[in-house]
């Protein structure tokens, strides 16, 4: 029977990124959790972790990372029946995007969290790659705009946020006064979330537009609208979070009438016990994206 204090070793040198940091979390020395991740690499017979060029998880360390993942969910589940061996607060650990932290999430999941004495560790990443995190063994469940769950999940859809490409009014007289064109996007500044952000680039394909362009990189949600706001560049930003600011005219669309349509799919372990199924039904139920 494989020893669960040393798979919680090494799910919290994961979390944390290092030992140094995974002992202070742990309440155990540096070199006492190095013991603990050692030992488990010599019960298996091989590694779990790969330590350069940066800390990650192995393939065999990343199963075990998905089965840490759900224990810890149905333990949750078996605390309801014996209050006894429950802690305070459960802990979920979820990649979302950060347009979605930004705008809908919030309201959707807080009434739940606090009834279910629910705390969440959220990992910020592209909803195109969110997944991935989930793969590695690294998080419960993600949001992310595959349909396609991996082996062991289920996907469920929650709706589509629609994206705007929004500027300044005297942005858009500035670079797009004779409207969208190859030469317009070649020069006009854009912003864009970070490398693994794709939106910019679907939408400039749905243009007929491939080539490449100047840009901003802002890994902020909310400093994305700042930085449309002051003039710096167009970006896609969820019509919702740009709600305030699209009324008032501060910002306009670059390209009226076009928008794009992201939809978004909630992924988590088919095992992971009767928590995990209570906060599918708080996100599917919540009407998200009518807000």
């Amino acid at each position: 029977m494989i020893d669960y204090k040393l798979l919680e070793a090494l799910a919290t040198v994961t979390e944390c990124g290092g030992f140094e940091k995974a002992g202070t979390a742990l309440g155990l020395s540096q070199s006492a959790v190095s013991q603990r991740i050692r030992t488990l690499e010599i019960r298996l017979g091989q590694p779990v972790l790969v330590r350069s060029p940066t800390l990650r998880a192995t393939p065999a360390g990343q199963r075990l990372l998905n089965h840490v993942q759900q224990v810890q969910l149905l333990e949750r589940d078996l605390a309801r029946s014996i209050p006894a061996i429950s802690e305070p607060s459960a802990r979920l650990r979820i990649a979302l995007n950060a347009d979605t932290l930004a705008t809908w999430w919030a309201s959707s999941i807080g009434k739940f969290c606090s009834e279910e004495s629910l705390l969440l560790d959220m990992v910020i990443e592209d909803q195109d790659i969110g997944l991935r995190r989930m793969r590695e063994g690294d998080v419960a469940a993600c949001l992310c705009s595959s349909p396609q769950p991996i082996a062991g999940a289920r996907s469920v859809p929650l709706g589509s946020m629609t994206y705007l490409p929004l500027a300044t009014p005297e942005y858009v007289r500035r670079h797009f006064s004779e409207g969208i064109n190859e030469q317009s996007l070649e020069t006009a500044p854009a912003i864009v979330f970070g490398p693994n952000d794709q939106l910019q680039h679907r939408f400039l394909a749905e243009c007929g537009f491939h080539g490449s362009v100047p840009h901003h990189l802002c890994p902020s949600s909310e400093g994305f609208v700042k930085l449309a706001l002051a003039g710096m560049g167009y970006g896609m930003i969820p019509e919702m979070q740009a709600r305030e600011e699209l009324n008032a005219g501060k910002l306009v669309s670059i390209a009226p009438g076009k928008s794009l349509q992201v939809q978004l799919y909630w992924h988590f372990w088919r095992h992971g016990g009767g928590i995990m199924d209570r906060l599918t039904q708080s996100l599917t139920s919540a009407n998200t994206f009518t807000q």
